[in-house]
């Protein structure tokens, strides 16, 4: 079976890849195997010289890397090339942070009847990672800048639509001096990521997806008792109360909305505003709304560009006719404002109900809900009812507000008076349908270590 790229501003075919076959696979998996045995006995200086000189390598390339993801998915050039500037300062942060993250760590010897007791951070092995289109450079770093890092080596499935920026990424680790199998790239489907899973010389896994694809690879894990770290996606609530800033939490809003064309997991998606301000804010949100530029990607002055696939198109546009059809009331856009492409207006809905499908579930594109809530309680239950937990988002201008729906919202962050985002320097990762483990920070590396103690006993004299 192909792999197809196609150009979702036109909707034709870029480029057609053949899958590996079995015996590439095989061949690949070994060369994983024997490059783990000796990365993870690459000093650190070595390992952060490597992560350096793919930070470069990246910056250098940012022109065409930028625009093979806009050409492959659609996200505006500027956003693309802002994704390459994003992971060559995450592998910069690694390089300098990752020892000291992966330090042995000394215990109370005597408490334990030891002359020495300590724990040290191993790497686990070659780490499949199943990754996403949406942030195909991104989504890749955040999971091999740690891993690689901490002595692990890299097998990436990526989206079948993305090959093209799959292999351009396996090129710049290529030429930023790493050894030939800490990364490569596995052109497979889905179909075949069971048994490349199951394969005894996998140690690990991680995917970015939706929640079937999630459960189907936590299934596959648990049965060989492998880790797994899951980002499944999110339905996350903005939650506006009476003493915000409007115009800033407009602003956010609609950025959070719309970046990446709606396709992010953790954009906002249900935008829950006090009874009081509600006409306020919504005036000033549809109004931002509207005035977004929808065109081709790669032209300066483009705010939306197409959605990735025709599916993900045809997706949204179910979501809305079943609002719409349960109750639903459109304030701007709710069509398609170009052809030939894959374009979805700036849309902005009011009035959806509980019967609605995109109530509690993630809709990739741009498309906001608002909801009314008569106070906080209110608001916090309606932010939590989904079956999600990425992402949330708060805008008061009270601490005891804030305090109170951190406290109260569950959701793997809460980022307040601000817009959601993911840091090198943060936890990063959900709860509840939105998966479990997490990415970047410290435990980023650690996901994928042994944590193991060391008991040694006195030594005679």
């Amino acid at each position: 079976m192909a792999l197809e790229s196609y150009n979702p501003t036109t909707g034709e075919l870029v480029e057609r890849f053949d899958e590996h076959s079995d015996e590439e696979v095989d061949r690949r998996l070994s060369l994983a195997e024997a490059a783990f045995r000796s990365h993870r006995r690459t000093p650190f200086p070595d390992r952060q010289g490597l992560a350096e000189s793919l930070a470069a390598t990246l910056e250098a390339r940012a022109d065409d890397l930028a625009a093979t993801m806009t050409n492959e998915m659609g996200k505006p050039l500027s956003q693309a090339k802002a994704e390459v500037a994003k992971c060559a300062r995450a592998l910069r942060f690694y390089a300098a942070n990752a020892e000291s993250m992966l330090r042995e760590t000394p215990t109370d010897a005597s408490a334990v009847g030891a002359g020495r007791a300590y724990t040290r951070w191993e790497p686990l092995g070659p780490v499949l990672a199943v990754m996403p289109w949406n942030f195909p450079l991104w989504q890749v770093i955040r999971f091999a800048a740690p891993a690689v890092m901490a002595g692990n080596v890299c097998l990436v499935k990526h989206a079948s639509n993305v090959s093209r920026t799959a292999l351009a990424l396996e090129a710049a680790f290529a030429e930023a001096g790493f050894p030939p199998g800490v990364f490569q790239v596995l052109l497979i489907g889905s179909k075949r990521v069971e048994a490349v899973l199951r394969d005894p010389r996998v140690a690990a896994v991680t995917l970015t997806g939706s929640t079937p694809a999630g459960a189907a690879v936590a299934s596959v894990a648990g049965a060989v008792i492998k880790p797994a770290v899951l980002e499944l996606g999110g339905s996350d609530p903005f939650i506006v109360m009476a003493s915000a800033d409007l115009d800033r939490a407009a602003d956010v809003a609609v950025a959070s909305r719309c970046q990446n064309n709606g396709q992010s997991c953790i954009a906002a998606k249900r935008f829950i505003v006090h009874r009081d301000v509600l006409a306020d804010f919504t005036e000033r949100f549809v109004a931002r709304m509207k005035s977004l530029v929808v065109g081709d990607p790669m032209k300066d002055g483009t705010d939306v560009g197409p959605l990735a696939t025709a599916q993900v198109l045809a997706d949204v546009e179910d979501y809305v006719a079943d609002a719409v059809s349960k109750g639903a009331r459109v304030l701007l856009g709710g069509k398609r404002p170009l052809d030939p492409g894959w374009f979805y207006a700036p849309t902005v809905l009011e009035g959806v109900t509980k019967e609605a499908k995109m109530f509690a579930e993630e809709v990739f594109g741009p498309v906001a809900q608002v909801h009314c809530a008569d106070d906080i309680d209110q608001a916090a239950a309606l932010a939590n009812a989904t079956p999600f937990g990425l992402g949330s988002n708060v805008w008061t201008a009270d601490p005891a507000e804030a305090e109170y729906l951190i406290g109260e919202l569950r959701a793997g962050s809460v980022f307040v008076n601000g817009m959601t985002a993911s840091y090198p320097q943060l936890p990063f990762g959900g709860v509840k349908s939105s998966g479990f483990g997490r990415e970047l920070a410290a435990v980023g590396p650690q996901e994928f270590c042994n944590l193991k103690t060391v008991w040694v006993g006195e030594t005679g004299s």
